[in-house]
């Protein structure tokens, strides 16, 4: 199934140091939207500041892409504003779901660009809202954003066309693996049917650890 939707804003990162309940931190979470073409590469956006390699970046989660609609709705819970980048996505994207299947595809011009996790909320999340609560109500509101792998390179700029290629075979959705980060209990079935799908190597990495554990405890 394909579905349109439009590149709202490509929004690139630099390095920054914040500061939130007496503690500093350099980041590259502040990103800010960019006029005209935008070269997106196997690692990302060219110029796009990543600090957090250990837990951001890399071939799997090159690029994150924010809902515009999802936007709207955290505007409407908490009458404040959302600009595109608050998040921290590299892709404001109007028309983009929520929740997507792991495996689904974007397509701008030439770019094709995989869904392989969700995003979770961390410290630099926090700071970066200047508020700590904010990762509880980002868990809550199941509106995580989508991490994207490029499979194919390319130029891009805002008020382009989105295509979303729906991977109809795939029975893993983000939501699935946004869930299974908080859970507390998990069965054999479901992690294997997660790991069968193509997700991001460091949520591979938790899932196979939480499946190994599962194993070794059943005998």
């Amino acid at each position: 199934m394909l579905e349109t939707l439009y590149l709202e804003s490509i929004n690139v990162g630099r390095i920054e140091t914040i500061s939130h309940n007496q503690h500093s931190l350099t980041t590259g979470i502040c990103k800010y939207p960019v006029e005209g073409p935008v070269l997106v590469e196997e690692t990302g956006l060219r110029d796009d500041a990543i600090v957090d390699t250990e837990h951001h970046g890399g071939a799997d989660q090159a690029i994150y892409a924010y809902s515009a609609d999802d936007y709207d709705w955290w505007a409407d819970q908490t009458g404040r504003s959302y600009p595109p980048g608050l998040f921290g996505e590299n892709l404001t994207i109007r028309g983009m779901p929520s929740d997507m299947n792991i495996g689904d595809r974007l397509l701008i011009g030439a770019v094709v660009l995989e869904a392989t996790a969700p995003r979770i909320p961390c410290n630099t999340f926090a700071a970066r809202m200047q508020d700590s609560g904010c990762g509880l109500a980002f868990r809550h509101a199941e509106r995580p954003g989508i991490y994207f792998r490029v499979l194919n390179g390319g130029e891009v700029a805002a008020g382009e066309a989105v295509t979303h290629i729906v991977n109809e075979s795939s029975n893993v959705t983000a939501l699935d693996l946004f869930r299974f980060h908080y859970a507390q209990r998990h069965d054999v079935a479901t992690l294997q049917r997660f790991l069968d799908a193509p997700v991001a190597s460091r949520f591979r990495k938790k899932i196979a650890g939480k499946l190994q554990a599962l194993q070794r405890d059943s005998g």
